[in-house]
């Protein structure tokens, strides 16, 4: 064999190693921070009838509502919005070896795929104190699409 055919062998087994290669990139972005979250779980857990308003902004935090009633009895209310959003993307090289009568020659192409998605989870949390400042009656609804 001719050192053209060697150097010719050489590139192709080299075009097709590193053409074979693919990327997978998966982001999660999410708009509430972590240390903030209020989930189900601690509103479940944590919360109870009599816990004085104290109590409920060390587990909870600070609500971002706050309203009163005519007997000037507080309600707090904890609305929470989290969004995550997923991009994947992948690519690769394809690699091929054309022969012909007059000479040989190899032709590289790439190829590249992307998917986003996205979905958003709200809580909202109701919190209605007593006029001691105890917590009465609390209720909670979440939703995720």
């Amino acid at each position: 064999m001719n050192t053209l055919h060697h150097a010719k062998v050489a590139l192709l087994a080299a075009l097709v190693t590193a053409g074979c290669s693919a990327t997978h990139h998966a982001t999660d972005v999410r708009e509430a921070d972590d240390a903030d979250r209020i989930t189900v779980g601690t509103v479940q857990k944590e919360i109870r009838i009599g816990m004085s308003a104290a109590e409920v902004a060390a587990v909870l935090g600070s609500p971002n509502i706050v309203t009163t009633e005519e007997q000037r009895q507080e309600t707090w209310i904890y609305d929470k919005i989290s969004s995550d959003v997923t991009y994947s993307r992948s690519s690769g090289s394809v690699v091929g070896l054309i022969f012909g009568g007059s000479g040989a020659g190899a032709g590289v192409g790439s190829t590249s795929a992307g998917s986003t998605s996205s979905s958003q989870r709200t809580l909202t949390v109701i919190i209605k104190f007593d006029t001691n400042n105890e917590v009465r009656d609390f209720s909670y609804h979440t939703s995720r699409f």
